[in-house]
């Protein structure tokens, strides 16, 4: 696993959005998932079905 340095601000945006001890590791992957997602949908938002 690579190592990262993150500023005292990062580090307490991330404490804010972690739920019930959630470790560092959990809330970042639960991150990149969302982006990830959003991400796919938004690739797909201007193909049309018809």
């Amino acid at each position: 696993m690579p190592k990262i340095d993150l500023n005292e601000e990062t580090v307490n945006r991330l404490d804010n959005l972690r739920i019930d001890d959630e470790s560092y590791d959990e809330i970042i992957n639960e991150l990149i998932n969302i982006y990830e997602a959003e991400e796919l949908t938004l690739s797909f938002a201007g193909d049309r079905i018809e």
